[in-house]
């Protein structure tokens, strides 16, 4: 499992990789440009946040590392690892429904709340990167 050494970095394929949950210390991030937009990332090994231009993306509880992350306007996908399972909280469109999938395996359809926030549990636990797959019905 890879952690992302300086915190957040651009992919060659257009994607983001953020987040250190190996690091005992708070550390951030701050107006990383990517595509005309702002990002900031807070990361340690009890959390992991990513905004954008100054607007909540993405939460894990504790830390973990996210590479390939793919925003568009009809969701969110990404691969996670880290020490142990998390609770990932996204940000998306309010009250819509999305489908869920976990490591290639749907697993149904969640709807968002009134401000728009998705929670999930990914069972990590040491192993290689899961991949998260959020998309708008």
């Amino acid at each position: 499992m890879a952690v992302i050494q300086e915190l957040i970095r651009k992919e060659v394929d257009g994607t983001l990789s953020f987040g250190n949950y190996e690091l005992d210390k708070k550390s951030k991030v701050s107006d990383f440009e990517h595509n005309g937009d702002l990002y900031k990332v807070k990361t340690f090994k009890e959390i992991t946040k990513l905004e954008k231009n100054g607007l909540f993306v993405y939460e894990s509880v504790p830390g973990t590392t996210v590479t390939q992350l793919d925003l568009s306007d009809k969701g969110i996908e990404f691969c996670v690892t880290g020490y142990e399972d998390a609770q990932i909280t996204l940000e998306l469109e309010p009250e819509k429904e999305y489908s869920v999938s976990i490591a290639d395996a749907a697993i149904g359809e969640m709807k968002t709340n009134l401000g728009g926030k998705l929670v999930l549990s990914v069972e990590l636990g040491n192993q290689e990167a899961v991949k998260v797959s959020v998309v708008q019905r």
